[in-house]
Parts: C-alpha cells; sequence; structure tokens
C-alpha cells in the first residue's frame, strides 16, 4: 500500500472535501462508515471517503480523508496527481470567486461552503450517474450507483477488504432491463442499457465531447439516451471541465425565479446563456455549484 498527504494550507482557496465529494456533484464517492448523503452527517469531514480508478485500464481503490491539515490518501499507486485532478485541487478558488457576482446570496454560499471545488470524475460513469438523476434526491442518486457497483462492478481487494469498480461500458451494455429495475432505476433502466450500448460498441465515445465548442459540446452529449440538455450540463460540468456550465435543475431554476429573475427566457438555451453570463461567465458553473449545495442544505431557508 502507497500512502501520502496533501498540505491543505498549500491548495489556493483550501479544501472541504466533505462539500466536494457531498454536494450533489459526484456519484463516485463513498464514506467508509456508510453515510453518504446523511442530513446529519455534517461532522464528515474527518471521514474516510473512497472511490475506484483506472490508471491503467485495472481498477484500483483510493482512499482519503481531510483531518489535520491534511490530505491523506491511501492506494496501490501513487494517488496524489490523480486527486489533484478528481478533486479540482489546483483551481485557484480566490481567483475563481472573484469573477462571481458580489450579491448576497453568493457570498453567502461562497462563506458557507469555502473550500468546495468542482470535481472532474471519469466521463462515462458521470454519464450513467446523471441519466439516473432525473426526479431523484442525491441520496437516492448515490444508491443507485453502488447498486450498479455491487451488481455489475469489477471487484477490487484493497487492505483487506473487497470494493468494486465502476461498471465498464459492457458490463452495463450486457445488463438486462429487467436487472437494471431490480437495483431501482425505473425507467431509467433503458436509457442506461442502450447508452452503455452505444459506449461499448464505440458509436459514441463521450469524451468525444471534449474540446468543442461549450454548446456544441453539450448538443454532442444529447445523442446519448436519457441525456437532455441538463444532464448533459452535468457531464461537462463535474467530468469535462466545462467550469461555465449551469445545470438548470429544480434548484437552480428556483434561484434564477428568486434572485434572477431576468434571467428567465423561456426556454434551455436562453436562459442558460443568461444565468451563465449572470453567475460570471468562465466560471459560472462554479459558482452555481455553490448555491446549489448551499440552498439545498438549507441556507436562507430553503
Amino acid at each position: 500500500m502507497e500512502q501520502g498527504y496533501i498540505d491543505v494550507a498549500s491548495l489556493p482557496g483550501g479544501l472541504d472535501l466533505q462539500a466536494t465529494v457531498e454536494s450533489g456533484q459526484s456519484y463516485l464517492w463513498d464514506r467508509e462508515d456508510d453515510r453518504m448523503y446523511e442530513r446529519d452527517a455534517a461532522s464528515g469531514g474527518d471521514a474516510w471517503y473512497w472511490t475506484t480508478i483506472r490508471p491503467e485500464g485495472e481498477p484500483v481503490v483510493v482512499r482519503v480523508r481531510q483531518a489535520d491539515g491534511r490530505l491523506a490518501w491511501e492506494s496501490t499507486v501513487d494517488a496524489e496527481p490523480v486527486l489533484r485532478e478528481l478533486l479540482g485541487l489546483d483551481d485557484d478558488l480566490g481567483a475563481i470567486r472573484e469573477t462571481a457576482p458580489a450579491d448576497a446570496v453568493v457570498e453567502e454560499a461562497y462563506d458557507a461552503y469555502w473550500g468546495m471545488r468542482i470535481v472532474r470524475d471519469p466521463v462515462f460513469p458521470t454519464l450513467i450517474s446523471f441519466i439516473c438523476s432525473a426526479q431523484m434526491r442525491v441520496g437516492r442518486i448515490h444508491g443507485m450507483q453502488q447498486a450498479l457497483r455491487r451488481e455489475f462492478g469489477e471487484p477490487v481487494a484493497f487492505d483487506g477488504e473487497t470494493y468494486h469498480a465502476f461498471p465498464t461500458p459492457e458490463a452495463l451494455a450486457g445488463a438486462t432491463e429487467a436487472e437494471l429495475r431490480e437495483l431501482s432505476l425505473g425507467y431509467r433502466a433503458p436509457y442506461v442499457q442502450r447508452t452503455a450500448e452505444l459506449v461499448a460498441t464505440g458509436e459514441v465515445d463521450p469524451d468525444d465531447a471534449r474540446g468543442r465548442e461549450y454548446e456544441a459540446a453539450r448538443e454532442f452529449l444529447t445523442q446519448f439516451v436519457g441525456v437532455g440538455e441538463k444532464v448533459a450540463d452535468c457531464v461537462l460540468l463535474f467530468s469535462l471541465d466545462y467550469l461555465e456550465a449551469v445545470p438548470l435543475d429544480t434548484w437552480i431554476r428556483t434561484t434564477i425565479e428568486e434572485y434572477y429573475p431576468d434571467c428567465e427566457r423561456g426556454n434551455y438555451t436562453e436562459t442558460s446563456r443568461a444565468i451563465r453570463a449572470a453567475l460570471g461567465g468562465e466560471y459560472a458553473g462554479y459558482t452555481q455549484t455553490y448555491l446549489f449545495h448551499y440552498l439545498r442544505s438549507g441556507g436562507r431557508d430553503h
């Protein structure tokens, strides 16, 4: 086993690990104490979290914990460069915040969860996670992904325990709709199976969205079954490094109605353009993520 740590003070803007991985950005991490996304688990700032990565094709486990001013990690590989990517540790939070509007609710959100970072999760698991997200609470979405791991993911031995990798496209493509429905995916089951099939056969690669102009990248991702503009925006923001993306989910639409009513333009494309401009343009996705987590967690009694 390899171990290491990163000094949180060395990160531009610090780090709030729990907010980063429990804010509805990522459903690919879990807590060792099985309290992921519990409302009363706010003390989880020093909990161990784990995920799996595929640095050379084969899955390996990475465990992380924030305590005593350090982000400690354990794995069978040197995990520091991977963690810097997955957790956005090199993002300059101070510079990003300066691009946000100086609105009271924005300032409150940044203050409440300062150190929260935008994740860059692997694209296929992110795509599947957000296909499952429609009309679902974050805890249920997370539970679905863990069920997919247990049922279709490769077992990975680490530190005397058995974990499961996120399923490959081939594994999910080979699942039946009935098997996926048994994991509580409901009407999302055929979307997951068909999308996995598109990736497994090489018909469409979600990573090919990367590098395109933002709205073209969003349109590219809607080729996948069960992917509309909102899900595509989530994939762009939380996997493909499009930090300007603002997914227009229920919480953000409520935010627009209450705080930015002039941004409502009657359709997704124009409303998206308006709220991105209102939230600072290039890093609008960062500001919306702070707002989402703050308001969903009870900020301003929402």
